[in-house]
């Protein structure tokens, strides 16, 4: 009598084993995994978007624009361009070098715009305060906001921007959003990438 009872036992104890053993395993090792995505997700901002340890980088500038997640940031620019402040030539006083603009503005090539037809100087540049842009309506766009004159004409890739289709993020997906702003990427006198090689090539399957 005993013998059937000791084999249903141990039978169902090697079942249970068979059975729970498995999961045990995969729990623990998910342990790693869950414990750090439960830590990054504990805080959330009034944003409802995570906190994260990792700092916002320095000169940004918040983009006047929202998105559906609410605020971001971009690059600022004044602090790239070598020769801003502009006003520091561009103002009343008479300049005495002879040629001045063809020497401090030789490496511009303006091929911004239709074909044969590209932008003047002054479809961007404040005429009156050379420090600013300015749009199609004479209002003053600072330059680390550059993304509100290329939205006037580029306006579809201005709403992928904003939405994050278009354009390159420079944190994390945790934090808060921070991206290049539209002179961090294309060159605003010739915005256009040039054609190139791919860094790699496919090959076809035989």
């Amino acid at each position: 009598m005993k013998k059937p009872i000791i084999r249903k036992s141990l039978f169902y104890m090697v079942l249970g084993f068979l059975v729970f053993f498995p999961s045990l395993i995969v729990f623990s090792s998910q342990q790693g995994v869950v414990s750090k995505i439960n830590k990054a997700t504990e805080k959330l901002d009034k944003q409802g978007q995570v906190k994260s340890s990792i700092l916002k980088p320095k000169n940004i500038v918040k983009v006047h624009e929202e998105y559906q997640g609410g605020e971001f940031f971009t690059e600022a620019r004044k602090a790239e361009i070598k020769r801003f402040r502009c006003s520091s030539c561009h103002n009343n006083k008479k300049v005495s070098v002879l040629n001045a603009a063809d020497l401090s503005h030789a490496d511009i090539k303006v091929t911004h715009g239709d074909k044969g037809k590209s932008l003047a100087c002054d479809t961007c540049h404040n005429k009156d305060n050379r420090d600013f842009l300015v749009t199609a309506k004479q209002s003053k766009i600072d330059l680390d906001h550059v993304y509100d004159m290329c939205g006037q004409c580029h306006f579809r890739q201005k709403k992928d921007w904003i939405g994050g289709a278009h354009g390159k993020r420079v944190t994390y997906w945790a934090g808060e959003r921070v991206v290049k702003n539209c002179t961090s990427c294309h060159n605003p006198h010739s915005p256009r990438f040039e054609k190139r090689w791919p860094e790699t090539y496919s090959v076809e399957p035989k």
